[in-house]
C-alpha cells in the first residue's frame, strides 16, 4: 500500500494505491474517487456502542472498509474541511487524535471508539479524542496546515484546544482556562492544554470553532427589513 498527499496544505487529498485484496478503513464520506472494482464494506467500529460514542465525539456512526480487486486499485480521500493531510507510521504504539481529524487507517491499526479519553471537555471547542494503536499507516487531516512539534521533556507547550490535531503517547496534558472569567470572555481564548513529556505534537494552523464564531454572526438573520 502506497500513499501520497497532493494539493496541500490548503486543499489536500490523499491518494492511496492498494495492492490486490488490500484493505483500508476510512471515515464515512471521505472517499473522493476509487477504482471501479473496489469493494466497500460498511460497519460500526466497536459495535453499536462504539458507533454511538463516535457520534458523541463528532465522528460518523459508520466506518467504511475499502477492499481492492484482483488487480489492486486507487482510492482518493479528502476531509470535510479545507486544509492539510498527513500520513503517520505507527509501530506498536499509540496516537491520540482529535475527533474530526481521523481520515483512514490500515488493518493493523485499531481505532478505539470505546475510549472516551483521559479527559473530556465541555467548552468552546468541545475536545473529544480517539485512540489509534497498533502498527501501520494512519491518515489524519487538519483545518489549515499541520505543524509538528517534537518535545524532549525539557519544556512545556500550551496549545488552544481548537488547534490540537494529534499527539503521541509520550506526552501528557492538562486542560485549563486562560486566566480568569474576564480573560475567558474578552480575550477570545477559552480552554488550553498544557503538554509535557517526550513525543510529537501535531497542531492545525486554523480552528474550525473560531471560524464558526466569526461566521455565524455574519449570516443573514432571516428577518426582512
Amino acid at each position: 500500500m502506497r500513499y501520497r498527499i497532493e494539493y496541500g496544505p490548503a486543499y489536500a487529498i490523499a491518494i492511496v494505491d492498494l495492492g490486490p485484496g488490500e484493505k483500508i478503513k476510512t471515515e464515512a464520506g471521505a472517499m473522493v474517487s476509487m477504482s471501479s472494482d473496489m469493494q466497500i464494506e460498511t460497519g460500526m467500529s466497536g459495535g453499536v456502542f462504539g458507533g454511538l460514542r463516535r457520534m458523541i465525539g463528532k465522528e460518523s456512526f459508520f466506518m467504511n472498509t475499502y477492499v481492492a480487486g484482483n488487480q489492486g486499485g486507487e482510492l482518493v480521500l479528502a476531509p470535510a474541511l479545507s486544509g492539510d493531510m498527513n500520513v503517520i507510521e505507527l509501530s506498536s504504539e499509540e496516537l491520540t487524535v482529535q475527533s474530526g481529524s481521523y481520515v483512514a487507517s490500515e488493518e493493523g491499526i485499531d481505532i478505539d471508539t470505546s475510549w472516551g479519553g483521559a479527559r473530556t471537555f465541555f467548552g468552546g471547542e468541545g475536545l473529544f479524542m480517539l485512540k489509534a494503536s497498533g502498527s501501520g499507516k494512519l491518515v489524519i487531516s487538519s483545518y489549515g496546515a499541520i505543524r509538528k512539534i517534537s518535545l524532549d521533556g525539557s519544556r512545556r507547550m500550551t496549545v488552544d484546544t481548537g488547534h490540537i490535531v494529534a499527539f503521541t503517547q509520550g506526552l501528557n496534558f492538562n486542560v485549563r482556562k486562560v486566566g480568569g472569567m474576564k480573560s475567558t470572555l474578552f480575550s477570545g481564548e477559552g480552554l488550553v492544554s498544557d503538554f509535557e513529556g517526550s513525543g510529537d505534537l501535531y497542531m492545525q494552523t486554523r480552528s474550525p470553532d473560531h471560524f464558526l464564531s466569526w461566521l455565524i454572526p455574519q449570516l443573514p438573520s432571516g428577518r426582512s427589513n
